[in-house]
């Protein structure tokens, strides 16, 4: 049965997946939940993603969340090469994924965002949140990449689940005017996943809605 992904186009978690399943030649079909509208927290979503998130991904008679557990659940039931061999790899990509999808993410989710601009008695838009949070994230993971694993890739000369988490951060950085001169590795690294069918195939504005 071909895998359901129940999908956001601008939900830095569900592109991580669409990436990944494009990596994996996966095919699927995607079923969309507006964030805007609030679908998520209607009982169908409710009833497949107990957090009223996205993505779940149903595959193998499962119905999957959490971004990174399926990219990781993917991995080993495919042999996708997304972490690598050696523990201390691993730990290297995971800690790299996470800075990004555990630090920079939870606190710029729209949720989130529109919870402090709220509540800020007027003083904070939401582009001044995410220029609070995402410059001083990425800042972090700029230096990281400056380790001597970093090779073509965020870690070596493959793709990791790393530069699955990093495109996405990119395009939300950009979407909200974040300066990335002062990022050349983080700019280089998000020019060359680009041009990868998988990553490209993914992008956020070729499954938005039709206007």
């Amino acid at each position: 049965m071909t895998p359901v992904l129940y999908d956001y186009w601008r939900s830095s978690a569900a592109y991580r997946l669409r990436i990944t399943l494009n990596l994996l030649e996966l095919p699927y079909t995607s079923i969309p939940v507006d964030l805007r509208a609030g679908e998520q927290r209607q009982k169908a979503n409710l009833q497949r993603n107990p957090q009223g998130l996205v993505p779940t991904l149903d595959i193998d008679g499962h119905s999957l969340t959490q971004s990174l557990a399926i990219i990781e659940y993917l991995d080993e039931t495919r042999s996708g090469g997304l972490l690598p061999p050696e523990p201390l790899g691993r730990a290297r990509v995971r800690r790299l994924s996470y800075a990004i999808a555990m630090e920079i993410h939870p606190v710029c989710n729209l949720s989130v965002a529109r919870f402090g601009t709220e509540n800020s008695a007027g003083n904070l838009s939401m582009r001044d949140w995410m220029h609070a949070f995402i410059p001083r994230g990425l800042a972090a993971v700029e230096t990281m990449l400056a380790e001597a694993e970093t090779g073509l890739y965020a870690h070596g000369d493959r793709v990791s689940m790393a530069d699955i988490c990093l495109l996405p951060q990119v395009y939300n950085a950009t979407r909200w005017e974040i300066d990335l001169d002062q990022m050349p590795r983080i700019s280089r690294l998000a020019a060359r996943l680009a041009e990868i069918p998988a990553f490209a195939r993914a992008y956020p504005d070729a499954h938005a809605p039709a206007r």
